[in-house]
């Protein structure tokens, strides 16, 4: 039986980016630069690549900056890089392009606190469709994409699929949630328990749930459930809908991104990382930077 197509996308992007103030006291973190784009972008260029048609962002009264990003240009930036002649050309074509990788919907969140609030806000937009589910802070690099090899995981098993990658060190088992079950392949394990920053000796698996997942549309129900039962100041999280969906004998797979690195903006400290490897690759800028970085005296 052939599975349903993936086609949307939701980003919860409504944090405050408190690591990064003051400078997030105006400017989203989603958008701050990773050389010469923001952080948001990278990640929904790699939701395009891999078919992505509808991306939904969920945003509060503080992230305008983003709707205005994947907005058409203005004219005035128009008209300047036309000016700026052939040399200004390939900026133009780049900024024009943004507004028409997909199409974007923006919902402002509402609910209580908890990474499970945005899934909810967007449950009529989804439907009866599954989807990824993605952080706008952090991201893997791999070859196919990671978001291509989730699909491929859901086409092949039909099930929800989490993004995972093997821990490089005992205190990423103090950081990171991670399942046990059974494994059905070389870095494919259906899970039978989530366990959240079990710690080295109690982990179930070396594989860590990062970065972004592929959910059947089933999980609202649980959602609902979860929401229903949750106690006053109590957070809503999507990990506790997904073990009840376990509880209730639906298939959930930690599934390994083959390949790949990951990147966590999310602090000052990995962001400044992650910039200064994007900057070495940069076509426009590689070499002078890397000379500069030599002749620093450290």
């Amino acid at each position: 039986m052939a599975k349903q197509r993936v086609r949307k996308a939701v980003i919860p992007a409504a944090g405050f980016g408190t690591r990064f103030l003051p400078q997030t006291k105006a400017m989203p973190k989603e958008m701050l630069p990773i050389v010469d784009k923001p952080i948001i972008q990278y990640i929904v260029e790699e939701l395009v690549d891999a078919g992505i048609t509808d991306i939904i962002i969920v945003t509060g009264y503080h992230k305008r900056t983003i709707e205005d990003h994947f907005d058409a240009p203005s004219t005035d930036l128009v008209e300047n890089l036309k000016m700026g002649g052939p040399k200004k050309q390939p900026l133009l074509e780049a900024v024009q392009k943004i507004s028409n990788m997909a199409n974007f919907v923006y919902v402002r969140q509402k609910g209580p606190y908890g990474n499970g609030t945005p899934l909810l806000n967007v449950k009529e937009l989804i439907g009866d469709e599954p989807f990824i589910y993605t952080w706008s802070d952090d991201f893997i690099v791999a070859d196919p994409s990671r978001f291509k090899q989730l699909i491929g995981y859901y086409e092949k098993y039909g099930a929800s699929c989490l993004s995972s990658v093997k821990v490089k060190s005992d205190d990423d088992y103090d950081r990171y949630g991670f399942i046990g079950g059974k494994q059905l392949e070389p870095g494919v394990i259906e899970a039978s328990e989530i366990v959240e920053k079990p710690g080295k000796a109690k982990a179930p698996s070396d594989l860590a749930n990062v970065s972004g997942f592929l959910f059947t549309p089933d999980i609202f129900q649980y959602l609902d459930e979860v929401l229903a039962n949750l106690k006053p100041g109590q957070e809503f999280y999507y990990n506790d809908a997904l073990k009840l969906m376990i509880q209730d004998g639906k298939r959930v797979l930690a599934t390994e991104i083959k390949g790949g690195k990951y990147y966590d903006t999310g602090n000052k400290m990995e962001y400044m990382k992650t910039v200064v490897e994007f900057a070495l690759r940069h076509p426009d800028m590689n070499g002078e930077f890397r000379a500069f970085l030599k002749g620093l005296q450290l």
